[in-house]
């Protein structure tokens, strides 16, 4: 309360509804696109087969990309959950009546794959709602049926890179080697959620509940990164005899090594915390001692770092094996630092957001990424794939395995991945069109949401082989 009084007497604080609702929203989305990493593979991918295998190669090993280049694969995502997300624009906008954080996050976690029940609970998009236009009812119970987990720390990494690989030498049996040269967009993200228990308690029990004279409270510290990503790479594939008496022209061993020269122009650092305090009927105050949301926003928009992944594959007739390292060194320095603060006075009286300008942050900033190791394995037989992998960095631990059995033009597959203590399955098929172009649909589980239910989604896209798969 005394920044707020500092910054009235210094002329510095003013009303700034839109700020606020608008780094609330940002808030939000940060934490239900972290909710979704653990199905990041499937959520972003533009790829339905290797959605319906379980999100299988979606790791990135570096050198994985060489070794579908050698089978002529490549695939265009169908993306009609755009349809979803664009189908009410109002959501999205602080300043219209419509604004929904909860459903614009959500859409913001999983754009491209139509999504089953995607605009999840009433109850929680009012209570967010209700928050953002300081307008919550007194009684929580109002609000039952909305049940965000008690705890959710997340951390994960988009960064697709677009280039050319130029060879510089070709040798016997497919042995080559070659640079790569591209540039992609790098976005980052970190956060770290808590819900107050007893808060969790009243909005899922069946019965009202009240709690008097209590501080319930939500926190959310989020840091999402952004920065464009300039990548020059090192590819290679190894064909020696040993390995090319089997007999398949994928043969050898493929190695890749990327450096991206990272130029950051955002950085962002929320921390958030949100105080429901009762009286002693358990109904919220009229008069809180302490602002009910405070926000205190990091900023930068210059930063420089860097990041180096490696990886390789082992083809040997029918198995493939592979080891990839991603995120050595991954880390970005932020110069220039900016801070601010944003309040509410009140959740209940539909009063509005005040900005405080709290001045420059006098040192630089060293943000890093952890390592993330990834292991691979494949079996191509005549008529069937059997595929697995496992990954180690973000979010912990996570497995996927997935198997696909072919019958002429159509290919049945099913899989299924365990990540942040949960397990998740998907199915699909592929479907010939015509020589060399098939259509790929996967159906698969999503918790890409701030309650974390469990919501089937729908995946497409048109696959193009231009060598034919032993």
């Amino acid at each position: 309360m005394a920044v707020i009084d500092a910054g009235r007497q210094t002329g510095r604080a003013r009303s700034y509804t839109f700020v606020g609702r608008t780094l609330v929203f940002v808030v939000l989305a940060a934490v239900a696109v972290s909710v979704a990493r653990p199905a990041r593979a499937q959520n972003w991918s533009f790829d339905a087969r290797r959605i319906a295998l379980g999100g299988i190669g979606d790791t990135e090993n570096a050198a994985l990309g060489i070794v579908a280049e050698q089978r002529g694969y490549s695939s265009l995502v169908l993306p009609f959950g755009m349809f979803q997300v664009f189908k009410d624009l109002r959501v999205y906008d602080p300043t219209d009546a419509r604004f929904d954080p909860v459903r614009a996050a959500e859409s913001l976690s999983s754009p491209l794959h139509y999504t089953l029940d995607r605009d999840g609970s009433t109850s929680g998009q009012q209570f967010v709602f209700d928050i953002v236009n300081a307008l919550l009812s007194r009684d929580l119970n109002t609000y039952k049926g909305f049940t965000p987990s008690p705890a959710y720390v997340a951390e994960g990494l988009a960064s697709p890179s677009f280039g050319k690989t130029f060879r510089v030498w070709n040798g016997e049996d497919g042995a080559f080697q070659g640079f790569y040269v591209g540039a992609g967009p790098y976005f980052a993200l970190k956060t770290d959620n808590r819900f107050d228990e007893d808060l969790v308690d009243i909005l899922d029990s069946a019965d009202d509940v009240y709690i008097p004279n209590a501080n319930l409270s939500v926190t959310s510290q989020s840091t999402p990164q952004f920065a464009i990503a300039l990548t020059g790479g090192y590819l290679a594939r190894i064909a020696g005899p040993s390995l090319s008496v089997l007999g398949s022209e994928r043969n050898g061993i493929y190695l890749a090594a990327n450096y991206h020269y990272l130029l950051g122009f955002g950085y962002e650092n929320y921390n958030m915390a949100v105080r429901f305090d009762t009286n002693g009927q358990g109904l919220l105050t009229l008069a809180p001692t302490t602002p009910p949301i405070a926000i205190e926003r990091h900023t930068s928009s210059r930063g420089r770092g860097m990041v180096v992944d490696v990886g390789t594959v082992l083809v040997v007739d029918r198995w493939d094996v592979g080891f990839g390292i991603n995120g050595i060194g991954n880390q970005i320095t932020w110069t220039d630092l900016e801070r601010e603060g944003v309040f509410l006075e009140s959740l209940v009286d539909g009063g509005e957001f005040i900005q405080v300008p709290l001045g420059p942050i006098d040192e630089d900033r060293r943000v890093e990424l952890p390592v993330n190791y990834t292991t691979s394995v494949a079996y191509h037989a005549d008529q069937w794939l059997a595929v697995g992998e496992y990954s180690r960095g973000f979010q912990g631990n996570t497995l996927r395995t997935g198997l696909e059995y072919r019958l002429g033009p159509v290919e049945l597959r099913g899989g299924t991945r365990y990540s942040a203590e949960r397990w998740q399955q998907s199915a699909g098929a592929g479907f010939t069109l015509a020589p060399g172009v098939a259509l790929d649909v996967a159906a698969f589980g999503t918790s890409a949401n701030l309650e974390r239910r469990r919501n089937l989604a729908l995946a497409f896209s048109l696959r193009f082989n231009t060598i034919t798969r032993r």
